[in-house]
């Protein structure tokens, strides 16, 4: 990944957990990694544990940031927390996928919640 799409991606997501935050979630993680990937940010609102994946993009070219949050991406997201949930000892804790898409282009940039964005996807 390039210096700039790298930079992009890390004020993306700063901006992102400041905006989970306004919305009441409580920022528990941000960039966990384990052996299978990586969640942008781990969240809590309510009861509920919320695995948020973060797209940012500073112009429209390629369409809106959530149109890159494939299938093959949201598989990879659902086995990193499965494994998550196992490693820390929640698998009964109710869980859900959110993401955030940030349109940079515009100032302020516009931020979507997408609050359950897509249900656990497994992979073939």
């Amino acid at each position: 990944m390039n210096d700039q799409r790298q930079l992009l991606g890390q004020k993306g997501e700063r901006l992102a957990a400041w905006y989970l935050k306004l919305c009441g979630y409580r920022v528990l993680e941000q960039n966990y990694r384990n052996r299978i990937g990586e969640i942008d940010i781990i969240a809590r609102e309510g009861a509920t544990l919320v695995f948020v994946e973060v797209k940012a993009r500073k112009d429209d070219r390629f369409g809106p940031p959530k149109a890159a949050v494939t299938l093959k991406k949201q598989q990879k997201i659902s086995q990193t927390a499965l494994a998550y949930l196992k490693e820390t000892r929640q698998m009964d804790r109710r869980a859900r996928f959110d993401v955030v898409s940030i349109q940079m282009a515009q100032v302020p940039p516009r931020i979507e919640l997408i609050r359950n964005a897509f249900e656990l996807a497994y992979g073939i």
